[in-house]
């Protein structure tokens, strides 16, 4: 709040101030400029005035003008007559004097000149003894005022003089734009990059001092809080990875050797069948549940980034390809047949990542398709290019996934099914842990229908630039 007060406070300030200083400096400025044009450029009166006085009767009669008066013409672009009193002749004429214009006049024709014009010329006079001195200037320059009120040359410079006007005036804007601004953004510049960095879990500090102090100490603050949020989470998760592998661990042991026991029960041709397939049922039931132990354990190293991930360049087709034999190797009836649908000539897509937990995605996508369909299925396996990025394709021909389905298992961090013919809950890690080495390749996970009918699953990896 107070911060806010300090702006509308400074805002008014500057706003007043400008508006005085430009009244003053445009005032000053119009003084400047109107003085320097009145000495510069004298009205056509006192032109008229300054002729006369340099005009001079010589011995033999005639009216010489002096070398000034002939320069001060040549200036303006005047030209002038001497009129004589009594018989309004013309007694003098400067040496530019335009053809039309009279040698005699009347007294008429010396109150319609002295109204302003002979032959449209505009005119002022003075007098010049008992002489009448008519000073001419181009028809062009300006409007006759009868009046000395203006500066002739202000009049016929005047969209000049409101354009220096109008440069003065943004001129002085933009300084005191800048001058005002600077402030600000030298304020506010901290508090922008502040927040971009809280943005980015970044640590900040923002020093406490201007117009915008108050709101650096509260981002200032908020840091500090999330910091120590940051650095409570952060120990809270490590120790939930550590005691689910703690956990994990202390199961596996004791799992093993009833997986061990259940296999030499098994095995034995001594004890009854019966006995020997309920041992089988304790050992494939432990199988299962030393999978789900090894699923949980990895989905929450991944999930607290406490699984290392071993980047290396690695050949995408030549993984997938090497993933799909081992699973025709382990299937000797051929209940899932495997297509290779990748073309021949594809690759190398090298990728930057790690080849084992990529090895144990595509792992799960078939063993997805294996364990969610009957006997028969077929399932295509592929590696393209794809959106910028490389995509490897798992897909079957099975029994697929409604919509609703298909939605609930794109939009859950895991998912629990129910096998309608044994009626057995199924917890979906598998999947859960192929998005999570997905994004920890920077890459994602797309999810949909296959054209065949059936399940696709897309893994979309980054591509290792460095080898293209």
């Amino acid at each position: 709040m107070n911060s806010t007060i300090k702006l509308i406070r400074k805002f008014c300030t500057i706003l007043i101030f400008s508006i005085f200083l430009g009244i003053l400096l445009n005032l000053l400025f119009l003084a400047i400029v109107t003085w320097n044009r009145q000495d510069n450029n004298s009205s056509g009166w006192k032109q008229a005035e300054e002729i006369a006085a340099a005009l001079t009767l010589s011995e033999n009669g005639d009216y010489i003008l002096s070398e000034e008066g002939e320069k001060a013409l040549e200036q303006t672009g005047a030209w002038g007559i001497l009129v004589e009193n009594d018989t309004g002749n013309v007694i003098w004429a400067s040496r530019n004097l335009p053809q039309e214009i009279p040698r005699h006049y009347t007294l008429g024709e010396i109150s319609w000149a002295v109204r302003g014009y002979i032959q449209d010329y505009p005119t002022t006079t003075a007098a010049q003894g008992e002489n009448l001195l008519f000073l001419g200037f181009p028809k062009d320059r300006y409007y006759k005022l009868m009046w000395p009120t203006f500066d002739y040359d202000l009049i016929q410079n005047f969209f000049y003089l409101i354009l220096e006007f109008l440069i003065f005036n943004l001129v002085f804007i933009s300084i005191v734009y800048g001058v005002a601004t600077s402030g600000i953004i030298r304020s506010v510049k901290p508090i922008v990059h502040g927040i971009e960095a809280l943005g980015n879990q970044e640590d900040v500090y923002i020093p406490e001092k201007g117009l915008m102090s108050q709101l650096a100490a509260s981002i200032n603050c908020v840091s500090e809080k999330l910091k120590t949020q940051s650095y409570a989470l952060r120990k809270k998760e490590t120790a939930r990875a550590n005691w689910i592998a703690g956990v994990s661990h202390d199961i596996r042991t004791p799992l093993s050797m009833v997986l061990g026991h259940a296999s030499t029960l098994e095995e034995d041709i001594s004890l009854p069948a019966e006995v020997r397939q309920k041992a089988g049922i304790i050992r494939q039931q432990s199988i299962r549940m030393k999978n789900l132990i090894n699923d949980l354990n990895l989905a929450s190293k991944l999930e607290y980034n406490v699984q290392p991930v071993k980047r290396q360049r690695t050949d995408l087709v030549a993984l997938a390809r090497s993933v799909a034999v081992d699973f025709l190797n382990l299937d000797n009836e051929g209940d899932y047949p495997i297509e290779w649908n990748t073309e021949a000539d594809s690759g190398p897509f090298m990728v930057y990542g790690d080849p084992d937990l990529i090895k144990r995605a595509m792992s799960n996508l078939i063993t997805n398709a294996q364990v969610h369909n009957p006997k028969g299925c077929t399932i295509g396996v592929e590696v393209r290019e794809e959106e910028g990025m490389y995509a490897l394709i798992v897909s079957d021909n099975g029994v697929g996934v409604t919509e609703e389905e298909l939605q609930s298992i794109r939009n859950a961090p895991h998912y629990m099914v129910c096998d309608s013919n044994t009626g057995e809950q199924r917890h979906g890690l598998g999947l859960l842990i192929v998005k999570q080495i997905a994004q920890a390749h920077e890459g994602r996970v797309v999810l949909d229908h296959s054209p065949q009918g059936g399940f696709l699953a897309k893994i979309l990896l980054p591509k290792d630039w460095e080898t293209i």
